[in-house]
């Protein structure tokens, strides 16, 4: 590989010019390809990477010989079938979540991956939040104890505005609680180090979207939920979402508790959907049973980083971890199997929702 570390963006919304920019910040890497079927997200992405050469279709990308990693950020119900190519190469990959939007194309991608010399990384930006870092570094410790319970709270803004609007629609996005809960579900799984054994989910649409029509058709994606996950060894945990609350003053609040303390990550929402259209810093919180005397931390986060992207810089420290197992050899941090159960999770979830009834997971 060259010195600079050539990526290639496939896909140049939202989250592939997230990449950009934080690709931008890291040294000894630039962007040189950027494939896109839309003309406008083309552009906008070409104006954060001017010496790219931009592409209307990815294998356009792969055969260009421009690239020697590859980023996939395009929308969910196309990653099957763009994976399918792109791990014929030798390109190291990091694929945004999820992994992809049924359990069979996940399933399929996951054994494609399984023995490929080059690393799969699946984007899961919520681990490298530093105040869920903080978390994860201390439940691991043990400085909890053994983690009984973890309790998982997003209030936050509507989806977004998407090219073609797939994310209204639960066959292209694969439902809200696989679009975007995997990330929580992936949380639970590494907290906890076990795997998931039952999912029962309570939601519904009550709010947004319902004036939207596209084609004649409404949106079918809930925008609150409540999620029990029970896992193997008998801990359990609870995600609740709310998508029409704006207001929040923090978007996540996660917390680990065990037998000695309570763990807590506190996180805003980015700065440009608040009042004040400034980043606020979160909070990291140790409450001890033994002494009941909470022990608070500040998460500061370097401006430029923040400015970066829409995920509190860990879209940054995510990338540097990669970068590092691409110059340096090692493993991914986020497997394929990872994104696999993170997927099978909220499409149980999503099962849940319509039938009412418990789903068993991981059979």
């Amino acid at each position: 590989m060259l010195d600079a570390l050539r990526y290639g963006i496939i896909g140049s919304g939202m989250m592939g010019q997230e990449h950009i920019r934080n690709i931008a910040l890291l040294p000894g890497a630039k962007v040189t390809a950027i494939s896109d079927p839309h003309a406008h997200m083309r552009e906008a992405a070409a104006s954060l990477a001017v010496e790219a050469k931009t592409f209307s279709d990815h294998r356009q990308l792969l055969d260009s010989g421009l690239a020697d990693v590859l980023v996939i950020a395009s929308p969910n119900h196309t990653h099957a079938a763009i994976l399918a190519d792109a791990l014929c190469g030798e390109w190291p990959i990091m694929l945004e979540k999820p992994l992809a939007t049924t359990l069979a194309d996940s399933a399929r991608i996951a054994a494609m991956a399984r023995g490929r010399k080059a690393p799969v990384w699946v984007a899961m930006e919520y681990r490298y939040m530093p105040a869920v870092a903080r978390l994860i570094e201390l439940a691991h410790s043990g400085a909890a104890g053994p983690i009984r319970l973890v309790s998982i709270r997003e209030h936050r803004y509507p989806f977004l505005n998407k090219v073609g609007h797939w994310n209204r629609f639960a066959r292209l996005s694969g439902g809200t609680l696989v679009e975007k809960c995997c990330h929580f579900f992936d949380l639970m799984r590494l907290v906890l180090r076990d795997e998931a054994v039952r999912v029962f989910a309570s939601g519904a649409a009550d709010v947004n979207h319902r004036d939207e029509s596209y084609g004649g058709e409404t949106p079918d994606i809930i925008d609150n939920a409540l999620v029990v996950v029970d896992f193997a060894g008998g801990a359990r945990a609870m995600l609740e979402l709310c998508m029409f609350a704006e207001g929040s003053y923090f978007q996540e609040e996660i917390a680990a508790i065990g037998d000695a303390a309570k763990l807590e990550a506190k996180v805003p929402g980015p700065g440009r959907f608040l009042p004040e259209g400034e980043e606020r810093q979160g909070e990291f919180i140790v409450s001890p049973r033994a002494t009941k005397t909470p022990v608070r931390e500040i998460t500061h986060v370097d401006p430029g980083v923040l400015s970066a992207g829409d995920h509190h810089g860990s879209t940054y420290f995510q990338h540097l971890r990669f970068i590092g197992i691409v110059r340096n050899g090692g493993e991914p941090e986020v497997t394929v199997e990872d994104g696999l159960r993170a997927v099978e999770i909220g499409l149980a979830a999503e099962q849940s929702v319509k039938s009412g009834q418990p789903v068993q997971v991981g059979a």
